[in-house]
């Protein structure tokens, strides 16, 4: 599918949307294409909230955030979360804040359609006592020292739609990634429906020579929607590089929100699709992204004689 077409048949007013790709692959291009079709008050799972959040949140999209990082990726903050947080500005935003691991046992809970998924490391953590879905149980089976144990739980998240940006997939959604896989696989399991972004779509016999690259099998893919670029200023590894200055740069745009309205207004509003917007950047910006060759060694899989 297209993106305009693909996010207007899976993401409606109301849904809970998961956008996955841990600091690799993320799909922000998908992110512009829901403020472009206007979509609104959005819970929006992501566990690590970065830009594409906060634009997303800058074009009136989010209601609610469930994550267990809000952050610039080591490049700064992200102003206007920041506002809706701090001083509910220009409205107030619900927050749910999880650890890392406690996303991540979410997905899993989700995915496998299990009530709950308990884990021992908010043992003496405070987000117990700011997150009332974090819960305690009684385990069932003796605890290390044979006594009775009472152990954390985590609830399961299961997205209306999970979107996620990887390398290639087939035209079936058989997906690959290789590099920083994250928690891809995991929150498209857990989904009602899911799209996968990629970079290109290959034939069936370049999924089928490397079967282990294969993270999402296409039996869980709804829609497959090819956008070359489209996890910038994200990288894909061996496609193209971090956009370290445009990380850098975000921290100084969202801090204003005139500047944050009037970039919002140029680079995604003002754009159809995201060819323009990578257009827009312009060729001597993507070779400064450029990557060099880092091939791996082939395998043999072997086969009957």
């Amino acid at each position: 599918m297209t993106m305009r077409d693909a996010i207007a048949a899976f993401v409606h007013d109301g849904d809970t949307v998961a956008i996955e790709g841990f600091t690799h692959l993320i799909p922000t291009a998908a992110g512009h294409e829901i403020i472009r079709q206007g979509r609104r008050n959005l819970t929006v799972v992501r566990m690590t909230a970065d830009i594409v959040v906060d634009q997303m949140l800058a074009g009136g999209c989010v209601a609610k955030l469930v994550s267990s990082f809000v952050g610039n990726s080591s490049a700064g903050s992200l102003g206007e979360l920041r506002r809706r947080i701090e001083h509910a500005l220009p409205e107030p935003l619900e927050f749910e804040e999880y650890s890392h691991y406690g996303m991540v046992c979410r997905y899993l809970a989700g995915a496998q359609r299990l009530p709950f998924y308990p884990l021992r490391s908010y043992a003496g953590s405070d987000l117990v006592s700011v997150n009332d879905g974090i819960r305690t149980v009684t385990s069932p089976y003796p605890g290390p020292d044979g006594s009775e144990e009472r152990i954390h739980v985590v609830p399961p998240v299961n997205p209306d739609v999970t979107i996620v940006h990887a390398q290639r997939a087939d035209r079936a959604g058989n997906t690959q990634i290789w590099g920083l896989t994250g928690v891809q696989a995991e929150a498209v399991f857990a989904a009602r429906k899911a799209v996968v972004v990629v970079e290109e779509v290959v034939d069936d016999d370049v999924v089928r020579s490397d079967p282990n690259r294969t993270i999402i099998p296409a039996h869980a893919v709804d829609a497959v929607v090819a956008c070359p670029r489209g996890a910038h200023p994200s990288f894909a590894q061996g496609y193209y590089d971090r956009d370290n200055a445009f990380y850098r740069a975000w921290s100084h745009i969202s801090k204003d929100p005139e500047r944050l309205r009037e970039w919002m207004a140029r680079w995604v509003r003002g754009t159809r699709d995201h060819t323009e917007y990578f257009a827009m950047l312009g060729e001597e910006h993507w070779a400064g992204l450029a990557v060099g060759e880092a091939l791996s060694l082939p395998v043999d899989y072997g086969r009957r004689l």
